[in-house]
């Protein structure tokens, strides 16, 4: 039996969904966007109208408020789209027992055994799926489909929001003919760094790297080279799995500073707020790591600069303390004191806190029971309730970012 799985994605999801909820708005242009004071003026979301007018996601709202004069501009709901997004999920759980959540707006679906219902055709099956969502929450979803998670995200992104149903199948009969010809861009884990590099290496289109010898993409990017190859030909053997984000390789946040910073007592200031609030996150889910990574932007895009490093630790932690050492170490060697606009910290490779090896020489009740009840505090009042005294000066980010999800507000 072929496998089939699903990429449901809901269509302009922040702004149809602010849509749903005002229906004073529903015939105006439409888009959710960040404040432009703390420099996060982007589109986040455009509904269809406000598309008509050539406002396009990811835009400066500068841009898309000359394009469109008429232009309704919202603020993010973070919690809301959350709520909404558990629902949809829920939705979904109609049609199988295997829902992944991908992102806020997108979620895979196994539907291989679940087909039986719908005459066993995926088609007619998605077609429901979008009824059901457009019914009970007043949001247009797409849907993927393919053999794998891979192909079905790229049936989504590239072809599905281009027809008229929303719907559209991308498996090995019509790979060649319907994906190879996109530019290489278009290949799912392809980035903007990596499109630069595969051009120069006279790779323009995915089917000229699925025609590339593999042993000279191993050659030159390792595993990930081949892994791009791989994905050219549509082959991921990844399963929808219901605990996707409770497994984890990694814990981190990134942060896109308010204003240029300049000086290493402004920069500290936010890699322990950074450090704290990852450590916070990897007791709450049950895990150690032993790798800190660290990463900064320089404030240029005309001129990219920038940094991304890591260090691995003596012992497993998941001690704020322990993590921004590790970080300003890597700082203190990587930084070149350009201007920055954007830091992040990762704690990897995980492991289960259960248990951990002690260690004589470094003594750790004192901190994990100071950081249990910290954790314990800031549970019941909130993550803003105790913060270092630096988080108060100028450069600290932590009271704002308490009344944010995701970098938006709640």
């Amino acid at each position: 039996m072929e496998r089939i799985v699903f990429l449901v994605d809901m269509q302009s999801f922040y702004a149809s969904f602010e849509k749903v909820c005002r229906t004073d708005l529903e015939n105006k242009p439409v888009v959710v966007a960040g404040d432009p004071k703390i420099r996060s003026g982007v589109i986040l979301a455009a509904c269809p109208t406000a598309k008509q007018w050539g406002v396009k996601t990811a835009e400066a709202l500068w841009e898309a408020e000359n394009k469109c004069p008429d232009l309704v501009v919202i603020k993010p709901r973070m919690q809301a789209y959350l709520n909404a997004s558990v629902e949809i999920a829920s939705v979904l759980e109609m049609f199988s027992d295997e829902v992944e959540p991908y992102s806020v707006d997108e979620i895979f679906v196994e539907m291989t055994y679940s087909l039986e219902p719908f005459g066993g055709n995926p088609v007619k099956a998605a077609a429901r799926m979008k009824r059901q969502i457009k019914r009970m929450l007043g949001v247009n979803a797409r849907v993927g489909i393919g053999p794998t998670k891979v192909l079905a995200k790229m049936a989504c992104d590239h072809f599905a929001k281009k027809t008229p149903e929303g719907i559209f199948t991308l498996s090995q009969d019509n790979l060649q003919q319907k994906l190879w010809p996109r530019s290489i861009g278009d290949l799912f884990g392809v980035g903007k760094r990596m499109e630069y590099h595969l051009r120069n290496m006279g790779i323009r289109t995915i089917g000229q790297l699925a025609r590339f010898p593999l042993e000279q993409m191993k050659k030159r990017w390792g595993i990930n080279g081949e892994l791009l190859w791989r994905t050219a030909y549509g082959w991921d053997p990844s399963p929808v799995t219901v605990d996707t984000h409770i497994r984890r390789k990694g814990i981190g946040h990134h942060m896109t500073l308010p204003r240029d910073y300049y000086t290493w007592d402004e920069v500290k200031v936010v890699l322990r707020e950074l450090s704290e609030e990852v450590a916070r996150r990897a007791r709450q889910n049950g895990y150690m790591g032993t790798t800190v990574s660290a990463g900064a932007g320089g404030h240029d895009f005309d001129f990219p600069a920038g940094f991304h490093r890591q260090k691995k630790l003596e012992d497993y932690t998941n001690d704020g303390r322990v993590i921004y050492d590790a970080a300003a170490e890597l700082f203190h060697e990587h930084w070149d004191k350009y201007p920055l606009r954007s830091v992040g910290i990762t704690l990897d490779q995980l492991a289960d806190d259960t248990f951990r090896q002690l260690n004589l020489f470094h003594p750790l009740q004192d901190r994990e029971t100071l950081n249990q009840t910290v954790d314990k505090l800031k549970e019941r009042f909130g993550s803003g309730t105790l913060l270092y005294a630096s988080s108060l000066t100028d450069a600290g980010q932590a009271q704002l970012r308490a009344q944010k999800i995701g970098g938006h507000y709640k």
